[in-house]
């Protein structure tokens, strides 16, 4: 189950970096996460009520949802989507693998989890690796003013994810919160935060009707965000967020496979072994552990 699902998070965000892509353009970037994230709090929320899962939390449990709301589906996303304004998305790609190691020693910090001597040699193995298949962009920035908004901006957005990754473990295993429900309005919560947001940006809630873009709109909803985030949250339950946030170096490898047919990527040997040291670093940190995660 643990394997079915760490494949779906992969596939459903590997997806994702293309069609942001085509997402992107006519709509300024946080009216589309806008429109992505009622969209998706609506389909989630849908589904609950069709399966009849229990949709009443007290006030407490909500302020937990909302945390993990602002957090994971607003706060992250919008910075993120600000710095690659300054950044190239490979390089972006490179920053938010950064989230495993916030994963890691935040889960040590919050839930007295073991950091084990291979989860951090898997962790090395696959940031370096995303550094040798992006090393082009990652050689080519320039550290000046617009290069280092941009970088604090994603670093700041990848903290975010980290944070709301690890209020959703902690809502899982201490308020034994539902994942699907906990989304539903968790999306809702981030979906009105991202409103504010864009309110206080003063920014135009246009549309665009062409069919690649409310296509790449509802695939991200459906897709990398619904079944995506509920894939990925509930193996964080399972696993634990530090394991489970490897998942964020694997993906890339996903969007690179698409850029190869797609966009005809041309892959180098420095690539290629970029490649293998990320697959070497998920072999590290899948592993049975004799000691499991709490």
């Amino acid at each position: 189950m643990n394997a079915a699902l760490y494949a779906l998070t992969v596939f459903c965000w590997g997806t994702s970096w293309l069609a942001v892509k085509l997402h992107l353009g006519v709509v300024a970037p946080e009216v589309s996460l806008l429109y992505r994230f009622i969209l998706a709090a609506a389909i989630t929320s849908a589904l609950c009520f069709a399966m009849r899962k229990p949709m009443r939390f007290s006030a407490g449990n909500h302020l937990f949802m909302a945390m993990q709301g602002m957090f994971l589906f607003s706060a992250n996303f919008f910075l993120i989507y600000l710095g690659m304004e300054y950044l190239t998305s490979g390089l972006a790609a490179v920053i938010f693998s950064m989230v495993i190691v916030f994963n890691i020693f935040g889960s040590a910090l919050l839930f007295h989890t073991r950091v084990a001597p291979r989860v951090l040699l898997g962790a090395a193995c696959g940031l370096s690796g995303l550094v040798l298949v992006f090393w082009p962009e990652v050689a080519a920035f320039d550290l000046g003013v617009e290069g280092t908004r941009g970088l604090l901006l994603a670093l700041t957005g990848t903290f975010f994810a980290a944070c709301g990754m690890l209020t959703s473990a902690w809502n899982q295993r201490h308020r034994a919160l539902p994942v699907f429900q906990t989304n539903a309005y968790g999306m809702a919560y981030g979906a009105a935060i991202t409103l504010v947001l864009c309110l206080l940006r003063g920014s135009s809630f246009d549309f665009d009707p062409a069919p690649l873009y409310t296509g790449s709109l509802i695939y991200l909803a459906v897709f990398s965000t619904v079944l995506g985030f509920w894939s990925y949250l509930t193996l964080v339950g399972r696993i634990g967020a530090g394991r489970a946030a490897y998942a964020t170096a694997l993906f890339p490898l996903v969007a690179l496979a698409l850029s190869t047919v797609f966009e005809n990527y041309a892959w180098s040997g420095q690539a290629a072994a970029g490649v293998a040291l990320i697959l070497l670093g998920n072999v590290a940190i899948l592993a049975k552990a004799k000691a499991r995660e709490p």
